[in-house]
């Protein structure tokens, strides 16, 4: 492999191709300019409602066309999203006015803004097979890659890009689309033994137990949002269960499905936060391309959701990256960042690998991919490089020596660097080899950036006799090298105990 190639050893060739960060890359976001009561006692939202309702329909007129002017070719279906913003701030308009659809336009317009979604770093990629290869050439195979991309406030989204993949070659990326979407969001069908089990703990409320009699058992956020209100018309609601409740609300909203139209391209699809449990990101998705016992090839994820103080594991499934199901996770595998689940079941069960301590590889199953059981320890930090904490880089890949798991620690300095194991194919708690040595550290090129000294991958995929790893570059961009695994094997055979 030659032409990208710049830097490169027996084991670890790195590309050229470096993704960064591009600011021009918009969505748009519901835009709420505080919530805070003004000194005049009135709430923000009022007070700028009230100056809207104030203009002419002149100005108004004009004023939207300038918008749309500026505005509309930047993003799909604008004039739709600033009918919904104003559906989402309507209550604050005057319940005994007429208001023109002109000037609710203006008004969902002035609840609306741009957010680029990568204009502060592009990094922690996964990488998967393309579901359609028509169109590859022999000795290819197109692929896409998943991206965290943050934004103003630390904001994370997940983003996409596609391209090809040959040894010959290398890695090439095709150039991204620019009107980018977020998709049109459903609720997801919830079960009652689901809702039984996240709230165990809460039992005996007569919240929960009037829960229980009105809903059937399948169901969706929707249903559960009316039976919950019935529950507060009818006074049944003991003191406590308003925070249940809310947690009840918050649980159902986590739980839900996006569309993404055909017309645009996976490299302008968004999953942007879109559930309380979100709102301050969604980072780190772990994709795998995953074979079920039928022979259906379906691809799943894990990612955290995070809200600005807890952080939440959450299963995303799909099967043609146009139609996407999100789940949160339980169990106190799920409790902590970086699950990443086999790619088909062992011994009858999935397997995820979990960090659920912050600090040790364990494993973990599930009959259902959404309960875990109580993780088992694989490996503790033992070389110097990972004193500090363990933890995956991705999906484990399959291979008639055992699962491959490349690994990422952290050392002195804080410095990440990524390493890999060998687990045994029957029983993948059985750690049968491991490197003694990194197997990627920070070039010096590498080492600058939003979080410096780190190297880190969400998952890496095997084609012929190559292990393509993407990776983060110090939180900021994404790079990428090659790895000879006939040489990986035969290193983590040597390095056995």
């Amino acid at each position: 492999m030659g032409v990208d190639v710049y830097d490169e050893s027996a084991l670890v060739r790195r590309a050229k191709k470096t993704l960064l960060p591009n600011p021009a890359r918009v969505i748009t976001k519901f835009f709420l300019p505080g919530s805070e009561t003004k000194p005049q006692g009135a709430l923000h939202v009022d007070t700028v409602m009230e100056r809207v309702l104030s203009l002419s329909d002149e100005e108004v007129s004009a004023t939207l066309v300038s918008i749309l002017g500026r505005f509309a070719h930047r993003h799909d279906r604008l004039s739709q999203i600033l009918v919904d913003h104003y559906k989402r701030v309507s209550h604050h308009a005057p319940q005994d006015r007429e208001i023109s659809k002109e000037r609710q336009d203006l008004i969902g317009a002035y609840f609306t803004q741009e957010f680029a979604i990568e204009s502060t770093a592009l990094f922690n990629p996964s990488i998967v097979a393309h579901p359609v290869q028509d169109g590859s050439h022999e000795g290819q195979i197109k692929i896409i890659l998943s991206l965290r991309a943050i934004g103003e406030g630390h904001v994370s989204c997940i983003e996409f890009r596609t391209g090809t993949f040959s040894e010959s070659e290398g890695i090439r990326i095709d150039e991204p689309g620019a009107r980018l979407v977020t998709g049109r969001l459903a609720p997801a069908p919830l079960t009652r033994d689901f809702l039984m089990e996240t709230l165990d703990h809460h039992i005996g409320s007569v919240l929960y137990e009037e829960l229980l009699r009105l809903l059937p058992e399948h169901f969706d956020s929707d249903h559960l949002g009316d039976a919950i209100t019935l529950i507060e018309k009818d006074s049944l609601v003991t003191e406590g269960s308003g925070s249940i409740a809310k947690q009840i609300r918050s649980i159902a909203s986590a739980n839900y499905r996006l569309h993404f139209p055909e017309s645009h391209d996976l490299s302008e699809f968004v999953i942007a936060p879109s559930s309380a449990d979100e709102r301050q990101g969604v980072e780190d998705a772990r994709f795998t391309q995953f074979l079920d016992e039928d022979g259906t090839v379906s691809y799943c994820a894990t990612y955290t959701a995070f809200d600005g103080s807890q952080i939440n594991q959450h299963l995303l499934l799909t099967s043609d990256f146009l139609n996407f199901e999100i789940k949160t996770m339980i169990g106190q595998a799920a409790g902590n960042k970086g699950m990443a689940i086999f790619p088909r079941k062992v011994g009858g069960n999935y397997l995820a690998i979990s960090r659920w301590d912050n600090e040790t590889i364990s494993i973990t199953q599930s009959v259902d991919m959404v309960s875990w059981q109580a993780p088992k320890a694989v490996q503790l930090p033992e070389q110097p490089w990972e004193f500090i904490k363990l933890g995956n880089c991705g999906s484990p890949i399959e291979t008639e020596a055992g699962w491959v798991l490349l690994t990422h620690g952290v050392g002195p300095m804080r410095e990440y660097s990524i390493g890999a194991i060998l687990l045994d194919l029957a029983d993948p708690s059985i750690v049968v080899g491991a490197l003694k040595e990194p197997l990627l550290i920070s070039l010096e090129e590498e080492r600058e950036g939003y979080v410096p000294n780190v190297v880190y991958s969400c998952g890496s995929m095997k084609y012929g006799n190559t292990l393509i790893l993407p990776y983060g570059c110090s939180d900021l961009k994404t790079r990428f090298a090659y790895i000879d695994f006939p040489t990986l094997l035969k290193e983590l055979s040597e390095g056995s105990r």
